[in-house]
């Protein structure tokens, strides 16, 4: 019998008994060289479908595949060792029903090897988390403002500001921690209201956009970074990257155009020692 490598990784079962605890730190990783700088750092890494949006420069995330999520978890998987990877599943890999999302979880955890997926939980997608996670798929669940219903609320906006919608939010994040989530994303709702889900269900809730009374919270990594000039409300920056790279750039490109770049130290020189001297024939007298 094989002995079974011993895993490294935080757990979906870990994260999930942190409930109440010690706050959960996850950021959205894309790339390997940013999970790896990430990974220490974070308890949880979300291949997040904001990658269409941060990446591929889409307008939303409605157009992203599930190719293009294997794609950027196997790169994260790939780069991070300690952090628990969770996987999104992107906009119609999931909502036909429980066997759908079943063979497209699978793919995404086999093809990625990442631990867990993530879904919009919306009301009727609790059945299809029960019949994932009976099935040995760790599924975290996202009630709040839902980046994939963009073209039903026709913009980003946020919940809970309504007695209807707040009953609304409430009773979706009950059904996703029924049906056996790990963990919930809580997006975009009224300070208020994050407290109150949090407070009525057993899985840890993720904040981002909701309140810092959650038992965890997210951010995307490249608004984190200032990567861009608009970011949402909730959105604390922690550096100006985008004005790093500009400055780079621009220095960069005047070393080229004034001819300083490259120099003597970015370029190669014959190594006296390695040339090959001329052989001299036994019984040449010549010299």
């Amino acid at each position: 019998m094989s002995r079974h490598t011993e895993i490294r990784r935080i757990t979906a079962p870990e994260i999930n008994a942190r409930k109440g605890g010690e706050p959960i730190v996850c950021l959205t990783a894309y790339t390997a060289p940013v999970a790896k700088i990430l990974d220490p750092h974070c308890d949880l890494l979300l291949v997040g479908d904001s990658v269409g949006m941060v990446v591929h420069g889409l307008p939303n995330t409605v157009g992203v595949t599930l190719e293009m999520m294997i794609m950027h978890g196997q790169a994260v998987m790939r780069a991070s060792e300690r952090a628990m990877v969770v996987v999104d599943m992107p906009f119609g890999s999931y909502e036909a029903g429980a066997e759908q999302a079943f063979a497209n979880a699978t793919r995404i955890l086999k093809e990625t090897g990442a631990q867990a997926v993530k879904v919009e939980a919306g009301a009727y997608v609790a059945d299809t988390i029960a019949f994932m996670v009976q099935r040995g798929i760790p599924v975290m669940g996202h009630v709040g403002l839902r980046p994939q219903a963009v073209n039903v609320d026709g913009k980003f906006r946020a919940k809970g500001r309504t007695v209807e919608e707040r009953e609304k939010v409430l009773a979706e994040a009950k059904a996703a921690d029924e049906a056996g989530a790990f963990a919930i994303v809580v997006e975009g709702v009224d300070e208020t209201l994050a407290p109150e889900i949090t407070a009525a269900i057993s899985a840890p809730t993720i904040g981002i956009g909701a309140s810092a009374q959650c038992d965890g919270q997210i951010l995307v990594t490249d608004d984190l970074l200032g990567l861009f000039e608009w970011t949402p409300k909730f959105v604390r920056r922690y550096a100006d990257l985008k004005g790093v790279i500009d400055k780079a750039a621009a220095e960069y490109a005047a070393d080229v155009r004034g001819r300083r770049f490259p120099a003597a130290a970015e370029t190669y020189a014959l190594r006296v020692n390695a040339a090959r001297q001329p052989r001299v024939a036994r019984g040449d007298k010549r010299g």
